[in-house]
């Protein structure tokens, strides 16, 4: 049996089941990843690191909320925001209130242009324009103007209270159990903030380990960073696709770099040196393409430990 306009039943069956399976199931099915990564200088102590990106809070999200404060009971050394903290202009408190026990703990954070400018409703069908033109996803990041500007002020002012050190555009150190741990973060290359010039130089010679941090992973970016020997650089913004292909992957990556290396632990090379590079695929979406399909919202603990 064919349904109306030749398509068949059977396709309008599956269609619906997918549509189903990444709306109401897999968007909601949080999943803490734990990688290793040899890093660290020699005899150094293993450092946990928490990532937490691209949260896209809109009011109402109980389950993401609990699931996020949950993360505390991991006692991390250390926490990354690397942004995109809203989908909603009314989203802060939430926001603020879902990380508050994880802001108990050091950490550090940059903003993706979420934070600073609420999402558009889009045609949906741009994202699969995306593969060919280079240009933007589903995450709704477009660096476009005329959009709402949300109150990023009270988002800063909040993880500020708490410690986290503010990375845009800018250095910064903590000390983590008796070791200085340095930071260099860039605002979101997205939308054209990120000024290298003024961070540029390399790693803190004497802090006892260095990290780069931003939200898009820029090719321009990550090439800079690797250049100045960063043995690490934390990114997110790709939601690891958001749509994906069982046994394939993603088909875009919402910047410019390779879809192989959309989410997880992968290396970059640039100047002569290498760099390790981490994507976080991210624990949540656009508020308006509120679906993920073989890519679930996630947060990463990753163990720094020696090269050697």
């Amino acid at each position: 049996m064919r349904a109306r306009y030749g398509v068949p039943l059977s396709i309008t069956a599956v269609t619906a089941a997918g549509l189903a399976y990444a709306a109401g199931y897999e968007v909601r099915s949080f999943r803490l990843r734990r990688i290793t990564v040899p890093v660290l200088p020699t005899g150094m102590r293993p450092l946990r690191v928490l990532q937490v990106s691209d949260i896209h809070m809109v009011g109402g999200q109980r389950k993401k909320q609990r699931w996020l404060r949950s993360l505390a009971g991991l006692r991390p050394d250390l926490v990354i925001n690397t942004g995109d903290n809203l989908s909603d202009p009314e989203g802060v408190p939430e926001t603020l209130d879902a990380l508050g026990p994880l802001m108990e703990f050091p950490g550090a954070y940059v903003f993706g242009s979420n934070d600073y400018y609420g999402p558009r409703l889009r045609n949906p069908a741009r994202y699969l324009l995306e593969k060919a033109t280079g240009r933007h996803g589903l995450n709704g990041n477009a660096p476009v103007t005329g959009v709402v500007h949300n109150p990023w002020e009270e988002l800063r002012d909040g993880f500020d209270k708490a410690g986290w050190l503010n990375l845009t555009n800018t250095r910064g150190s903590l000390e983590i159990d008796g070791r200085e741990i340095a930071f260099t973060g860039l605002d979101d290359p997205h939308i054209k903030r990120d000024r290298y010039a003024e961070v540029a130089g390399g790693p803190v010679p004497d802090a006892d380990f260095s990290m780069a941090v931003v939200h898009a992973p820029y090719l321009r970016v990550l090439d800079a960073f690797t250049a100045d020997a960063y043995p690490l650089i934390l990114a997110g913004h790709t939601h690891g696709g958001q749509l994906c292909i069982p046994f394939y992957g993603a088909l875009v990556t919402n910047c410019d770099i390779d879809t192989r290396r959309v989410k997880g632990l992968s290396t970059h090379r640039a100047g002569g040196h290498r760099s390790f590079l981490h994507v976080s695929a991210g624990c949540g979406t656009n508020r308006y393409t509120p679906v993920r399909f073989a890519c679930p919202p996630e947060a990463t603990l990753l163990t720094l430990v020696p090269r050697d």
